[in-house]
């Protein structure tokens, strides 16, 4: 509450007062003094060297992707082969399956064929007399 007082001049002319101070000082910092320089340099320094280490993450980052994306068609190709031999082996035992009924049904065919023969014979010996 000092200022309450004070004239509208007076705090105008504190107010400049101020700001004259203010850019003084920034002018003053922006003198090239060595020890700023030599801050700045390392602050650049930092820099490079922090967008370096990003710029080698980021590569190992696209270097381990690659890989990871290599592997999956890898597993890929791989289950599809499997998949395809799954297919291959099915196909088989169908065809398999398929035989085994075939032959079944022509074995029981002439089992058949055979009991009907031998009923016709003994028909035919029982007309005759034999």
């Amino acid at each position: 509450m000092s200022n309450y007082n004070q004239s509208l001049q007076d705090r105008l002319s504190l107010a400049a007062e101020a700001k004259k101070n203010l850019l003084e000082k920034f002018k003053k910092s922006l003198i090239d003094d060595p020890a700023k320089i030599e801050r700045r340099r390392e602050r650049e320094a930092i820099v490079a060297a922090r967008a370096e280490r990003e710029a080698q993450r980021e590569a190992a980052r696209q270097q381990r992707e690659a890989e990871l994306a290599k592997q999956a068609q890898i597993a890929a190709e791989a289950a599809a082969a499997a998949k395809r031999a799954l297919e291959e082996q099915a196909a088989r035992e169908a065809a398999e399956q398929e035989e085994r009924k075939a032959a079944l049904l022509a074995e029981q065919k002439a089992a058949r064929d055979a009991r009907y023969a031998a009923r016709k014979a003994a028909k035919k010996e029982r007309r005759r007399g034999y």
